[in-house]
């Protein structure tokens, strides 16, 4: 159960660390227009607000990969659930507010990782 856990955990923090380079790198650029399907001037309308978002992505992956990195257990598991836990939220906001696909998107593999983190605690 550990060893899956963070598989699932390095899963989800490489891919807010792919959504940080896409929302503040790669939004105005026809790589991050195609993902979000938006016209060049939607997306540099909002290069600001996406920027922003990708930095409280990039945080989220910084704190889990801190909770697989920590050497104390009992804080790493706490780290673990909290990041999953911020994840998760943020993926039903986003669900909520933009697109049902972002639940499955960013939420699944957080919400695959937290069941491992309490089945192996």
């Amino acid at each position: 159960m550990g060893l899956i856990s963070t598989i699932l955990i390095a899963l989800t923090a490489l891919l807010h660390l792919g959504f940080l380079v896409l929302e503040m790198f790669l939004w105005t650029r026809p790589e991050g227009r195609s993902v979000f399907r938006m016209s060049a001037e939607q997306a540099e309308a909002t290069r600001v607000l996406a920027a922003n978002q990708g930095l409280y992505n990039g945080f989220l992956a910084a704190g889990l990969l801190w909770s697989l990195l920590q050497p104390d257990a009992s804080f790493a598991f706490e780290l673990k659930v909290f990041f999953l836990v911020c994840v998760i939220v943020a993926a039903i906001y986003g669900a909520w507010s933009v697109k049902p696909r972002i639940l499955l998107v960013q939420g699944g593999p957080a919400i695959a990782a937290l069941v491992f983190v309490l089945l192996a605690s």
